[in-house]
């Protein structure tokens, strides 16, 4: 899912830096220090996740796991996919430099609207709450496979077919996220619940 170097527009890719720049400097101020260790964990499960590459036709899929960073994690999601998204760029040119900004946004913002949803709905029951982090799971990664096809489409009539093809490759990938997150939450219920049960915070504490 992560979009190349000279695919984005120069408008589209500079707008995106400086709104993901944002966003970073928001949720890292939401991020206790105590939360550090969470973060570096969670950080790593979005890295090692989103390495497994699947070729399919001019792109390829991977797990995101966008919906469990967002569940455990809350507002500081975007950081910690912040961090993955650096080190993949860097260490195994995934992506690109001049397209991090939006592939932070594509992966970033359904994490954070995850959280968001799994703090609001997710209930004490815990029927509930594997519901409700399934439809995290997979309608996060819908989500960025939406963001990514609409980023695709900037790029002009040439990366169109690309677009549809990338959004139709992701279907089973919603799938296969929901079920993940959905045996993911079931395991922390039983072995450490009070980690879904993170605040979203969206102004900061003085």
């Amino acid at each position: 899912m992560h979009i190349s170097d000279g695919v984005l527009p120069t408008a589209v890719a500079l707008g995106s830096y400086a709104l993901s720049a944002g966003i970073v400097v928001w949720s890292l101020r939401r991020t206790p220090t105590d939360d550090l260790p969470k973060v570096a964990v969670m950080t790593s499960a979005f890295f090692v996740a989103s390495l497994i590459h699947l070729p399919f036709g001019p792109t390829s899929v991977h797990l995101l796991i966008p919906g469990l960073v967002g569940a455990l994690l809350g507002p500081s999601a975007f950081l910690a996919i912040a961090l993955g998204l650096v080190l993949q760029c860097l260490l195994f040119q995934f992506g690109g430099l001049t397209a991090l900004g939006a592939n932070l946004l594509l992966m970033g913002l359904p994490a954070l609207l995850a959280g968001l949803v799994f703090y609001h709905f997710k209930g004490r029951g815990k029927k509930q709450r594997i519901l409700v982090g399934a439809l995290c799971g997979g309608g996060a990664t819908l989500f960025s496979a939406l963001l990514l096809a609409l980023l695709l489409a900037s790029g002009g009539e040439d990366f169109m077919g690309v677009a549809k093809l990338a959004l139709l490759a992701h279907i089973p990938v919603v799938l296969v996220e929901a079920g993940v997150s959905a045996m993911v939450v079931s395991f922390l219920l039983k072995v450490k619940p009070e980690l879904l049960d993170i605040p979203f915070v969206l102004k900061e504490k003085l």
